[in-house]
């Protein structure tokens, strides 16, 4: 028996049983997860991105003829009743659905909607497993929504879930107390995704995940990122000419402003580092999520080409800097905007694991 049978029960369970789909050339895949749906109220995180979330959808993808995976925590069950969120957001779900005539939609269950898996009269319920397997050719992506990877009992099974959400709804709601959720949590938040990072190497593939609400790209954050790219652009300035030595060094300067602002943030956007080794494999990416304050995250799958993007409303968010010289792209004249924060060549992803892992 290999080492990741033994030190990773769940997930591997996960990669035996998950569901099966074929990816070719003409795939188009969106996967978005933690839309933490609620009734509307001010209590209600997905508020704040509903209209964008509708508009990129409706307007972006859905014509764009891509499939759709919700990855997990799409209902904020641990707060509301599954009665006031659908009917707050009842046209979400005629929109999800329709995604189906593309190619697929899937659901993936996190351990904030886990209830649902009992609830046979939910619109959603003939669309719900527990993960997704897709096959590139003869390489596997594995999305699930991450919380099975926590040591923690209430995050990993459904029944012990319930009890959780008894005790928030009708216990801590009422008295004041705060949500504990991982993505709250920086340590836990590393350690789940540590975990999925040994698993993914040992089994070499690609996991694709949610529920720590931090977006990942290659396994890396964004804190790393900017580091690394900051170095690339430092070693590529000797050799270059003079007028590429200008365009490096305004690629730098921007870059640090963006480094400077993460590090503002702190604990507020989780600053532990993604290099779990003193070598990076590229074997985790995350979607992030749909509360961000300024603007959403989400993966696509392109052919053979793998992307994290970044949507937001161009009169509340901050300039984002890309190294990548992608300038953010409005959605008609909706006021939102769509820009490519990463992307890179599966074939490629696939190469360094397995030359690495």
């Amino acid at each position: 028996m290999q080492p990741h049978h033994k030190k990773h029960p769940h997930l591997e369970r996960l990669l035996g049983n998950a569901h099966s789909v074929v990816l070719d050339g003409a795939s188009r895949v969106l996967i978005l997860s933690d839309l933490h749906m609620g009734n509307g109220g001010r209590r209600d995180e997905f508020r704040r991105n509903a209209d964008l979330v509708k508009n990129m959808l409706a307007d972006f993808y859905y014509p764009g003829q891509y499939s759709l995976v919700l990855n997990g925590d799409i209902e904020e069950l641990f707060k509301f009743s599954l009665h006031s969120i659908t009917e707050e957001w009842n046209a979400f779900y005629d929109l999800f659905l329709q995604f189906e005539r593309n190619g697929f939609f899937y659901k993936t269950y996190g351990n904030h909607d886990a209830a649902l898996l009992e609830d046979r009269d939910y619109r959603l319920a003939p669309y719900m497993i527990e993960a997704l397997k897709f096959f590139y050719g003869k390489e596997t992506i594995l999305l699930f929504h991450g919380h099975q990877a926590s040591v923690l009992l209430w995050e990993t099974y459904p029944l012990v879930s319930r009890s959780v959400v008894f005790f928030l709804r009708y216990i801590a709601k009422p008295a004041g107390i705060r949500n504990f959720s991982i993505a709250y949590n920086s340590r836990r938040r590393f350690a789940i995704e540590k975990s999925i990072y040994d698993f993914s190497n040992n089994a070499k593939i690609v996991s694709v995940i949610g529920h720590t609400h931090r977006p990942l790209f290659e396994s890396l954050s964004k804190v790393d990122y900017l580091n690394y790219r900051i170095e690339e652009l430092c070693r590529a300035y000797p050799a270059a000419k003079t007028e590429e030595r200008i365009s490096i060094r305004e690629k730098i300067d921007s870059l640090k402003e963006e480094l400077d602002s993460c590090y503002k943030q702190g604990k507020k956007i989780g600053l532990r580092s993604g290099l779990y080794n003193t070598l990076t494999i590229p074997s985790v990416f995350n979607s992030g999520c749909a509360i961000g304050k300024r603007g959403i995250t989400a993966l696509e799958i392109e052919g053979n080409i793998i992307r994290l993007v970044y949507w937001f409303n161009g009169k509340q968010s901050r300039k984002f800097s890309s190294d990548r010289d992608n300038r953010p792209l409005e959605l008609g004249n909706s006021g939102y905007y769509r820009i490519v924060l990463n992307e890179d060549h599966l074939d490629y992803v696939f190469s360094r694991i397995h030359l690495l892992a």
